[in-house]
């Protein structure tokens, strides 16, 4: 069976062949998925292995690789003081017939299931001790440093694009500059944390982006929520707070509000109210 993608578009894997791809990895890595746990996703299918690890797949267009190489997930092995799944080792090659890279990093297990969907409906239970532990994990990444350049949904995060994507929703006059860059995961949400034990996966875009990113991310994840988007604001205070911060709100709201906007998301009127405020804000100095 062979992947039946045009060449150079993106592929939606949850509908796409990847049976090939599956027993490509089985060999290289040594292992046998088990049947009956495979996971189906947009960009990435994952399935347990017999040898208890997690092996996530994930198929990218070359323009889509910068630079800094295709190695989220090992090099976020390196980082220190977060919780998150241990990594083993990986296999990738290049697609003969197509321009695509195809990757299969090999983990330990999550210790939990993840908390939901990316973006959620209804308030999970999470105790204080996972607030605590999710506080912890993303002040150590952002006190770290790397050269990785963070790809939220696979596109490279620049000034430019931060100002283009806020001022393409958002006409009003204000600065949109950048005053801070750290560490951070970048696709921060609630498919890509673990509960009640915490843990944070899927490091596959993470690298430098402007401070307050992987906290706007998460409250844009729970804005159908309002008790839960309220929470992620009280514990991200500092980074809210922040010029940065505000600026990244806006840019996740552009997202929110931007010409894909679905006009029963629940997130359009929370987020429109949001970025009016921070506008008259930013606007105010």
């Amino acid at each position: 069976m062979t992947l039946s993608v045009s060449k150079g578009q993106a592929a939606d894997l949850r509908v796409q062949p990847v049976d090939e791809v599956l027993d490509r990895i089985e060999r290289s890595l040594q292992v046998h998925l088990v049947p009956g746990t495979l996971v189906r996703k947009r960009r990435s299918v994952g399935a347990q292995t017999d040898r208890d690890t997690w092996v996530r797949v994930e198929r990218r267009l070359l323009d889509k690789i910068p630079d800094q190489g295709w190695n989220g997930t090992e090099t976020a092995a390196l980082l220190e003081g977060i919780a998150q799944p241990v990594w083993h080792g990986c296999v990738v090659w290049r697609d003969p017939d197509e321009p695509v890279m195809w990757r299969a990093d090999e983990t330990e297990l999550l210790p939990e299931a993840p908390v939901g969907n990316a973006i959620l409906s209804e308030a999970p239970e999470l105790p204080d001790v996972w607030w605590t532990a999710l506080n912890a994990s993303l002040d150590a990444l952002v006190a770290q440093q790397t050269s990785r350049v963070a790809t939220p949904d696979t596109d490279t995060i620049t000034q430019r694009l931060v100002t283009e994507s806020i001022h393409g929703v958002f006409a009003d006059d204000f600065d949109t500059t950048i005053e801070r860059w750290v560490p951070a995961h970048a696709d921060l949400n609630w498919a890509n944390l673990t509960a009640p034990e915490f843990s944070i996966f899927d490091w596959e875009d993470w690298g430098t982006a402007p401070l307050g990113l992987d906290s706007a991310n998460l409250w844009a994840s729970s804005l159908a929520v309002p008790t839960l988007a309220d929470r992620v604001r009280r514990e991200r205070r500092s980074d809210f707070a922040s010029r940065d911060g505000k600026v990244m709100t806006l840019f996740a709201c552009s997202k929110i509000l931007g010409p894909y906007a679905h006009p029963e998301d629940p997130r359009l009127e929370p987020a429109r109210r949001m970025a009016e405020q921070i506008i008259k804000e930013l606007q105010a100095g």
